[in-house]
């Protein structure tokens, strides 16, 4: 079986929650949101390989939590960098034999472990893999002039996290210079043209707690799984 990791990004600093706490630090459902994103992975395979990539300031606050929450789940930690980019690439130090490497935000505490299954089991058989959304909203691209021209959403997709990949192929991508441009994994992948990630069907429920409203949403999703 081949050996799995997480590397769980969670250095954003979160300005758009409007809080002084992090985002990966609020609690949903009486924990931090970032212990539900770790758990969702040692539910999925308690043998997996867990790396918890935070700024440097916060370490010393998430031991407090861990002790706090009574929080035991074994993981490695790495510095958080500049943007995502470093981070992931700090986190990727870490991975220290061939291997599945998933890249997950903290942010998205509501994966599910089918997810997760479904993710490595195509990384497995095609390199590399995404889970996407389809868009349902309909889409203007502004042009020139302030005027506006609709979109076909049917050729668009929302792009989510975990994102799985074999190690070698990640590792060598992450030696590529930094881009504004490398919004993701897969962005970095396909720049440095190592292979061609396959897209899964994602979630709806798999929302990325970014503003307050969020963090209320996922309480009603948590909720209601609880209550089935």
């Amino acid at each position: 079986m081949t050996k799995k990791y997480v590397i769980i990004v969670a250095a954003g600093k979160g300005s758009r929650m409007e809080t002084d706490v992090p985002k990966q630090f609020l609690l949903l459902h009486g924990k931090p949101v970032l212990m539900h994103a770790m758990e969702a992975f040692y539910n999925y395979d308690s043998a997996m390989q867990i790396i918890l990539v935070l700024p440097p300031e916060q370490k010393s606050y998430w031991r407090g939590l861990c002790k706090e929450h009574n929080f035991k789940i074994k993981h490695q930690t790495a510095n958080g960098g500049e943007t995502r980019f470093y981070s992931v690439k700090n986190g990727l130090k870490l991975v220290k034999e061939d291997s599945l490497v998933a890249v997950h935000d903290a942010a998205r505490p509501l994966v599910s472990q089918e997810l997760i299954a479904m993710l490595f089991q195509t990384a497995e058989e095609k390199k590399a893999a995404y889970p996407a959304i389809s868009v349902s909203d309909t889409l203007r691209r502004l042009i020139i002039n302030g005027s506006s021209k609709i979109m076909d959403r049917s050729k668009f997709f929302r792009v989510q996290t975990p994102q799985v990949f074999f190690s070698k192929i990640l590792i060598h991508a992450y030696k590529s210079k930094y881009s504004e441009k490398y919004t993701d994994d897969v962005s970095v992948v396909e720049t440095r043209r190592l292979c061609k990630p396959t897209m899964v069907e994602g979630s709806n429920d798999n929302i990325k707690i970014t503003t307050p409203i969020d963090l209320v949403i996922a309480e009603a999703i948590f909720s209601h799984r609880k209550s089935e």
